[in-house]
């Protein structure tokens, strides 16, 4: 992980802002879903991408080393191996 040095305040609400220079470099537009995934004392958040990271299908998707791959390309995979 990779610290950008960038400290903000949680406000009375629960919210907090993502800089504009974190939210260009991970392509977050508004209206954008983030997933928020916990790790041990650590808070995740992640653009949300509910399909395939090889080929964009949203069908029979499972996680992979934190990644989504679909059924068809696991295959694809093996096969290469």
């Amino acid at each position: 992980m990779k610290s950008t040095g960038i400290v903000r305040k949680v406000d009375e609400l629960g919210r907090i802002v993502l800089p504009i220079e974190i939210r260009k470099v991970m392509d977050i537009k508004v209206k954008d879903a983030i997933e928020i995934f916990t790790d041990s004392d650590q808070i995740i958040l992640q653009k949300y991408q509910p399909s395939c990271i090889f080929c964009g299908n949203a069908d029979n998707v499972i996680y992979f080393n934190g990644k989504r791959v679909c059924a068809d390309c696991i295959e694809k995979l093996k096969q290469q191996m």
